[in-house]
C-alpha cells in the first residue's frame, strides 16, 4: 500500500515542529522503509490530532507493515468515516481487505476508489491483483491494461499481466511480461550490480554463463529442467544457488560449479536467472520440456528410509505422504496453506498411514492430531531434499498443498495430488486436472467456497478408487 504525502526532513524532530511537517517526515520514513521511526512520529501526531484522517490512515498503513492487520483495519476504517471520499484511502483499504480475505469488501472499495480517481494507475493495479484472486482473469487483464495505458512503465501492472497471461496459457506474451518481476519495488535483488549482459540464448562457446537459481525452491526445481538445453548452447556454466538446492542441481549438471557466496563467483560473460529460461527457450504449453524423471533419490537413502518406515508402519499398510502448509513468508500463503485438521478425510481411509513431510512452525499441528490412520511425523528427521526424495520413493502417494515438495515429486515422476487454492499460481493453468510441467501430478482445485476440507474429502474418496485400481486392495 502507498501512503499519502511525500516529504523530507531530519530524523530528530523538535517539539515545536508543526503537525504537518511531522506527518510529512513520517510519510517519508514509511516510504523508505523506516517503519518504526515512522510509527513513533505518527503516535506523536495522533496525540495532538486524534481525529486527523491523514494521520489515522498513515497509522493504519504502518500497522499493516508491522503485520498487525486488525489494528490497521480499525485505523483505516476510522479514517474513511472521517473522509469517506478519499480515493487514496479507498485504494489502500482495498488491498488490506484483499489480504484479509474480504474480497467483496475489497472490490467495493477498489471500484469506489477508481470512480473517484479514474486515472489512478495504482487503483487499477490493486483491482487487477484482486480480480486475479477472485479468479476473474479477463477483468484482471483489463485493469492491468488500463493501468499501463496511464503509466506504461508500471512494473506491478506488467507483472500482473504476466501472471494472468501465463495462467491462461498465453505464454508467448506472458514470458515477456514476466521479465518485469525484478523491477517491482521491494523485489529481492537478483545479483550484485554487473556490467555483464543478460544472456539472449545465443551460442556462448569458450566463455562462462552464470545461471542464478532465483525465487523459491519450487521455482528452482521447475526451471532446472532447462539446464541441459542451456548446456547445448553454453557448455561452460556456473550456478549461483542456495545450499538446499545445490544437491538437486548437481544431479542435473554434474561437475558444474555451484556456489552460495558471491565472493566465489567466477568470471562470466553473461548471466540469466533460471526463471528466465522458459522465455529464451520459447516455451509454449505444448512444448514444455518434461524429461521426467530428471531428479532421483539416492538408493542408499531410500533403503534407510524404507527401513525406518517399516519400523513405524508394517509393509502392506498404504502410505500417503502429506504436506499441509507452505513457507509462511510466501505472499500468497494465506490461500496456499491449509491446516492438518483439513486432512482428516484422508485419515479415515482404512489400512493407511499418513506420513508427514511438514517442516517449519506448521509441523507443531501434529501434536493435536487424532485420526483413525496413524500419523508418522517425520518432519524433524528430514534434513534436506535428498531425504524428502528418498521418502517419496517409499510411499504410495503424496497429497499436498502447493509447495516445493510437489515439484520434487513431479521432477521424480512420483504420483502426487496437488491441492490448489481457488486462484492458483499461474503455472497450474486453468480448469485442468493435469499439468504439462509434471506428468505424474494430478491437480485438485478449490471451488467457490475456497475451503480445503471439501477438496481433501474429494481426494480421499478418489484415493479409495485409485488404490483399488492401481494397487492390491488389502
Amino acid at each position: 500500500m502507498e501512503s499519502a504525502v511525500p516529504g523530507t526532513a531530519p530524523a530528530d524532530i523538535p517539539v515545536a515542529v508543526p503537525l504537518g511537517e511531522v506527518f510529512a517526515i513520517a510519510n517519508e520514513f514509511e516510504r523508505t522503509g523506516r517503519v518504526e521511526e515512522a510509527a513513533r512520529l505518527v503516535r506523536h501526531a495522533m496525540e495532538s490530532a486524534p481525529d486527523q484522517p491523514d494521520v489515522l490512515h498513515l497509522a493504519g498503513i504502518l500497522a499493516f507493515r508491522r503485520k498487525q492487520p486488525q489494528e490497521a483495519l480499525a485505523l483505516m476504517e476510522r479514517a474513511l468515516v472521517l473522509a469517506p471520499d478519499a480515493a487514496l484511502y479507498l485504494r489502500n483499504i482495498c488491498e488490506l481487505y484483499r489480504t484479509m480475505g474480504r474480497l467483496d469488501d475489497a472490490l467495493a472499495a477498489g471500484q469506489r476508489a477508481l470512480a473517484l480517481a479514474p486515472r489512478d494507475p495504482m487503483a487499477l493495479h490493486n483491482l487487477a491483483i484482486l480480480h486475479y484472486e477472485r479468479l476473474e482473469p479477463a477483468e484482471a487483464l483489463a485493469c492491468a491494461d488500463r493501468a499501463l495505458a496511464i503509466e506504461p512503465d508500471l512494473p506491478g501492472a506488467h507483472f500482473e499481466r504476466a501472471e494472468v497471461l501465463l495462467l491462461q496459457g498465453a505464454m508467448a506474451e506472458g514470458w515477456e511480461e514476466y521479465e518485469w518481476r525484478y523491477r517491482i519495488a521491494g523485489a529481492p535483488q537478483l545479483m550484485p550490480p554487473t556490467d555483464k549482459p543478460h544472456w539472449d540464448g545465443a551460442s556462448l562457446k569458450g566463455a562462462t554463463l552464470l545461471l542464478i537459481a532465483d525465487q523459491g525452491f519450487g521455482d528452482v526445481i521447475q526451471f532446472a529442467r532447462y539446464i541441459p538445453w542451456v548446456l547445448e548452447r553454453a557448455p561452460n556454466i556456473a550456478i549461483a544457488g542456495s545450499v538446499e538446492v545445490a544437491p538437486l542441481l548437481r544431479q542435473i549438471a554434474p561437475g558444474v560449479q555451484i556456489f552460495q557466496n558471491w565472493a566465489e563467483c567466477p568470471p562470466y560473460a553473461a548471466f540469466c536467472p533460471l526463471s528466465g529460461l522458459p522465455r529464451l527457450h520459447g516455451t509454449r504449453v505444448e512444448t514444455i520440456p518434461a524429461p521426467v524423471p530428471y531428479l532421483r533419490a539416492e538408493p542408499a537413502r531410500v533403503e534407510r528410509w524404507r527401513a525406518r518406515l517399516d519400523q513405524l508402519a508394517p509393509p502392506g499398510v498404504r502410505r500417503i505422504a502429506i504436506t499441509w502448509a507452505g513457507r509462511p513468508t510466501h505472499n500468497n500463503d494465506r490461500n496456499r496453506s491449509a491446516a492438518l485438521a483439513d486432512f482428516m478425510p484422508l485419515a479415515a481411509l482404512p489400512n493407511t498411514a499418513l506420513v508427514s513431510l511438514q517442516k517449519g512452525d506448521a509441523a507443531a499441528q501434529a501434536g493435536a492430531f487424532f485420526g483413525r490412520a496413524p500419523l508418522l511425523n517425520l518432519g524433524a528427521e528430514i534434513t534436506d531434499f535428498a531425504d524428502t526424495m528418498a521418502i517419496l520413493d517409499c510411499v504410495d502417494l503424496l497429497v499436498s498443498v502447493d509447495t516445493s515438495v510437489v515439484h520434487l515429486a513431479g521432477a521424480m515422476g512420483r504420483p502426487a495430488w496437488v491441492l490448489l487454492p481457488r486462484a492458483p499460481d499461474w503455472r497450474w493453468l486453468l480448469d485442468r486436472t493435469d499439468t504439462p510441467w509434471y506428468p505424474s501430478l494430478r491437480l485438485f482445485r478449490q471451488d467457490t467456497s475456497r475451503r480445503y476440507r471439501p477438496l481433501i474429502a474429494q481426494a480421499a474418496a478418489e484415493a479409495r478408487a485409485w488404490f483399488a485400481k492401481y494397487h492390491c486392495e488389502p
